[in-house]
């Protein structure tokens, strides 16, 4: 069987562009010529170590050029890459060891200290190589003539890597992406979006991530392009990155977003280059998007999930400007339906999201598939709202709804309610509960101005129904975030729920 899997798209742009380069770091270029030949050291390497199809390979590290070295050595070999969230502790690295149980596991030095403390050897990792010095990935690819190349069939149905869920809820569970998820992921950005063989990106969310992956890193890499590897977030390294080095395009959380356009070098920042950016996981602040469309840069919303590697809906340049809080239409290879919420039904015709297509995971690592319905649509857990002209807006998490005194309320909708006034930097809306209503709403409120709960509910009832004004507000200087961005909502409810019980006691 032919090798079609990600692994050969290194050698294969060798041969087309040649001494382009591929990836940059700092000062460090690598063309896709030795890029291609780099990989086929690693995969060399790898399977005299005794890799084979199917065995894991972890990585742990910032995101760096090796990152996409390993990445691709696997896909030769048709080995599973799986890259670990490098922000969790040690018990959490150690769980996600034993589920993954990878064969190799590579560390960048950075993490020496939590290596230790999670001894992988315990976990059944055979070989540990760091990213540098003595026995190290870069020995590993650097010694020796290029050996002949490795034999491995790779199928588009195989396994290519396991991306672990942010686990704002409970236990991580490892979300297998097949080589043909990865590259119909990567044919949905390009039928969106013009990506170019001349086009610069940064690579800058975390590669643990499907938004690290599979928005515009590999697809950049696809078309021939040059992908600039940003191995820890900084608003003003970013700024100047665009500047210097022509960038093009990037993807983001909207709290980057946020960060780079309140940098004090934003408004003299040359963005001349910068022709889109590609955002998800909420919805940005309409100031925040205002602030990057007033410098000429488009600024798409998409809708995804690490299921679906993650694009499901994309906001296309031709109607973005003029629906701004959209996360576009659905992505070509991928269908979607909406079906009304069990015993929730919604008058504007909201419901949970379904998806199903070639884009979308065979399952859950090590758990059964209950996330497919009998017809095999993937359950999102989201609920939308698809316009009639196609364009799809989220409502919210169908666990996070509030069902009080028999009303839904969507805390996306109130949080949106909330940011839009004057002064306020974010929010967060939990469900507590409530001896009269069931549940009420909890907000967190991050505001750079004097405020007062009254005041704030005054200002949100010209905006919201009496019922959705939450019931209870809570002024924090910080929201907690996973790795990606997102609020752990789950946290603050914990916290909620625990101060409750103290309170109870009393």
């Amino acid at each position: 069987m032919a090798d079609y899997g990600l692994g050969s798209w290194p050698s294969r742009r060798a041969r087309i562009r040649g001494g382009t380069i591929a990836l940059r770091q700092d000062g460090r270029e690598l063309s896709y010529t030795q890029l291609s030949e780099r990989v086929e050291h690693l995969a060399r390497a790898l399977a005299d170590l005794g890799v084979r199809h199917g065995d894991r390979i972890a990585y742990l590290g910032l995101n760096d050029i090796a990152t996409f070295e390993v990445f691709f050595a696997a896909g030769r070999l048709g080995a599973i890459f799986v890259p670990l969230n490098n922000r969790l502790s040690a018990p959490e690295v150690a769980y996600l060891l034993d589920d993954a149980e990878p064969r190799v596991l590579f560390c960048g030095p950075e993490h020496a200290d939590l290596i230790a403390a999670v001894d992988p050897r315990r976990h059944g990792v055979r070989t540990i190589i760091t990213c540098s010095g003595p026995g190290s990935l870069a020995e590993l690819v650097e010694g020796g003539a290029l050996l002949p190349d490795v034999r491995s069939d790779v199928a588009l149905t195989d396994d290519a890597v396991i991306l672990y869920t942010s686990g704002t809820t409970g236990r991580p569970k490892g979300a297998v992406l097949t080589h043909a998820n990865l590259t119909f992921n990567t044919m949905n950005q390009l039928a969106h979006v013009d990506v170019l063989s001349t086009d610069t990106t940064l690579c800058m969310c975390p590669l643990f991530h499907a938004t690290g992956l599979g928005q515009v890193s590999l697809p950049t890499l696809f078309k021939g392009g040059t992908v600039v590897v940003v191995p820890k977030f900084d608003a003003g390294g970013v700024l100047s990155a665009i500047a210097r080095l022509g960038v093009t395009s990037f993807s983001a959380v909207p709290t980057m977003l946020q960060m780079l356009c309140d940098h004090p070098t934003f408004a003299n920042t040359d963005l001349s280059s910068l022709r889109f950016a590609i955002y998800g996981g909420s919805m940005v602040a309409e100031r925040v998007a205002v602030a990057w469309q007033s410098r000429g840069v488009q600024i798409l919303q998409g809708y995804g999930m690490t299921e679906a590697s993650p694009g499901v809906f994309l906001a296309t340049p031709d109607g973005a400007m003029q629906r701004p809080v959209s996360v576009g239409v659905p992505q070509f290879f991928t269908d979607i339906t909406v079906r009304p919420v069990p015993a929730q039904p919604d008058a504007d015709g909201s419901g949970e999201l379904l998806v199903c297509g070639l884009n979308v995971f065979r399952g859950y690592w090590n758990l059964p598939s209950d996330a497919f319905d009998t017809d095999g649509w993937f359950r999102s857990g989201d609920v939308l709202r698809v316009a009639e002209d196609g364009w799809a807006y989220v409502v919210d998490r169908i666990k996070d709804m509030i069902i009080s005194g028999g009303e839904n309320i969507y805390p996306a909708e109130v949080e949106a309610a909330i940011n839009a006034l004057p002064g306020i930097v974010d929010s967060a809306v939990v469900g507590i509960p409530d001896d009269r209503w069931g549940e009420v709403g909890l907000a967190f409120v991050i505001s750079e101005t004097a405020r007062t709960e009254a005041s704030l509910r005054a200002a949100l009832a010209t905006h919201l129904a009496t019922f959705k004004i939450p019931k209870r507000i809570r002024f924090v200087d910080a929201l907690p975030r996973n790795a990606t961005g997102k609020v752990r909502k789950q946290e603050l409810r914990t916290y909620v729920t625990e101060e409750m019980h103290l309170e109870h006691n009393r």
